[in-house]
């Protein structure tokens, strides 16, 4: 399997020489032709690729763009570039998830276990709001910065297709501009999807971005969806002191891809931590009577007595959908789907065949790194390279504490294809590095099949388990067996010592360790 390995490698790596050639040949035509200093103040700027939308698939795209040679132009409607994520979404709510961590820490006497002791704990709610607003500013900052350096123009204003070559933007102040490019890159992302019923103000009932700015701890706090965001901003709020409980259409947390195993321990952690849940529970509706205080009327999703529930912050987070509307896809016939996400092919090309389209508004898990990834190989087609992605090697984390992550199949997967596999398990409480950090909670669970040894799919509850996930996939993408990963020397005392005893017991049959 190491020697199957080794010349795969071999072979991808020639595969990646020939691609390089070819890029690198486009870029230098392409730079030939942008060395023209362009003169912004003109209607019509001409362009190689007009990228709408600056969030993390479409920035992206446009520095690597521009990096092989296009005469890029990048298009976002709000004042700062990172989309979605690095404004109100990922970057945010990991700065209060982190920090959030910490006070949790000290309020449940986890400092004092650890022999530090102190006195008069308090929050200041102010001052952790901004040092995330200072993280957000920093990195947004950062990319108009990189937009600069790399020669990418960035309009800031509303873009809409009105042409298949052309991009009208309607700026901030009311003026336009056309932009007509070669091609045209459609990367902007998606929106909160709205309950039915239920009228979000952003500061009683919140999505969210309304709840990554609360002014205060809200005593009580309800959660409509048990998903990725859900369950992260429901712990931020419940380590900072509200008593928080989670609405669950479905008999699981963690929405749709986790694992049943991984689900059931994560949400036996999440119980401990304080958290509340109601699962296979549907929402009537939710009613403000006060200004702070929200009416929650749930049922099981089976039927039955209706329950009411108060808070006195409820937060929707039922998903997110593929912001397509406005962009003029009509006028120029790009076909879209049942879901409203813009049909493409296996280059990104929808069927007009210079508009490409990325990212959230595309079939897809709605993650950043897939947007990024999607966006640096679209360019890369567009200059002649080979076009891939391998969505069974796109890793999720949650980023709660401890974090949960997986990559490839789940056990509910497998099963249902009839695949025959195998499992290996490792359990953090006997992983030497989390004994000695005092974060034994969760587990390394690896599936492999069962004839081949080659790893399905990894999950894995850990404090750095959206870390350690990365392992998994480089090992998945390079087609490794558990053997492979299991006969690779790992540091020690390091959480990834778990992974390594967890691919040994699914080869093998048992770990060392446990």
């Amino acid at each position: 399997m190491a020697s199957s390995l080794l010349n795969s490698s071999i072979r991808l790596i020639n595969q990646n020489s020939s691609i390089l050639a070819r890029i690198t040949a486009s870029a230098s035509s392409a730079t030939t032709t942008s060395q023209t200093v362009r003169n912004l103040s003109t209607p019509t700027l001409d362009a190689d690729l007009i990228v709408i939308g600056g969030g993390p698939g479409g920035y992206v795209a446009a520095i690597k763009a521009s990096q092989i040679g296009m005469k890029t132009v990048c298009v976002e409607k709000r004042e700062t570039l990172g989309g979605t994520c690095l404004n109100v979404g990922c970057i945010p709510s990991k700065a209060l998830l982190h920090n959030s961590h910490y006070y949790h820490m000290a309020m449940h006497n986890e400092f004092k276990e650890r022999g530090i002791e102190f006195d008069n704990v308090r929050l200041n709610l102010d001052v952790l709001m901004e040092q995330k607003r200072g993280a957000v500013k920093a990195l947004t900052g950062g990319i108009a910065q990189l937009f600069k350096k790399n020669k990418v123009t960035h309009i800031e204003g509303f873009g809409q297709i009105t042409g298949s070559n052309e991009v009208t933007i309607t700026k901030n102040d009311n003026s336009t501009e056309i932009v007509k490019a070669n091609n045209i890159l459609i990367a902007t992302g998606s929106e909160v999807t709205p309950f039915p019923g239920i009228e979000i103000d952003e500061k009683t009932i919140v999505s969210s971005t309304g709840a990554l700015s609360l002014e205060k701890v809200p005593e009580k706090m309800v959660v409509i969806g048990g998903g990725v965001i859900g369950l992260e901003l429901g712990s931020v709020w419940s380590r900072l002191g509200a008593d928080v409980t989670v609405v669950e259409f479905l008999g699981q947390i963690g929405g749709m891809g986790i694992d049943i195993e991984i689900a059931k321990k994560f949400q036996q952690i999440l119980t401990k931590q304080g958290l509340k849940f109601k699962l296979n529970t549907k929402v009537l509706s939710a009613n403000k009577v006060s200004d702070d205080q929200v009416e929650i009327q749930i049922e099981s999703a089976k039927g039955g007595k209706a329950e009411t529930l108060t808070s006195n912050v409820l937060l929707v987070s039922v998903g997110r959908r593929p912001y397509t509307e406005n962009l003029g896809l009509d006028k120029v016939g790009v076909e879209k789907d049942e879901k409203n996400r813009i049909k493409v092919n296996s280059r990104f090309q929808t069927n007009v065949p210079n508009i490409y389209a990325i990212g959230d508004c595309v079939p897809g898990p709605m993650l950043a790194h897939k947007a990024e990834d999607e966006g640096i190989v679209t360019v890369e087609g567009i200059a002649g390279g080979p076009v891939h992605i391998d969505y069974n090697c796109v890793p999720s984390v949650i980023y709660t504490f401890p974090e949960v992550a997986w990559v490839g199949k789940t056990e509910e997967e497998l099963k249902a294809n009839k695949v025959e596999y195998k499992v290996g398990k490792f359990l953090m409480l006997a992983n030497s590095r989390a004994k000695t950090n005092n974060e034994t909670d969760g587990l390394v669970k690896v599936l492999a099949d069962k004839k081949t040894d080659r790893i399905l799919g990894v999950h894995m509850i850990a404090n750095v388990a959206g870390e350690l996930i990365n392992e998994a996939v480089l090992a998945m993408e390079y087609g490794a067996s558990a053997e492979d990963v299991a006969r690779v020397c790992h540091a020690h005392p390091t959480v990834s010592e778990a992974l390594r005893e967890a691919n040994l017991a699914a080869y093998f049959g048992k770990p060392i360790n446990m």
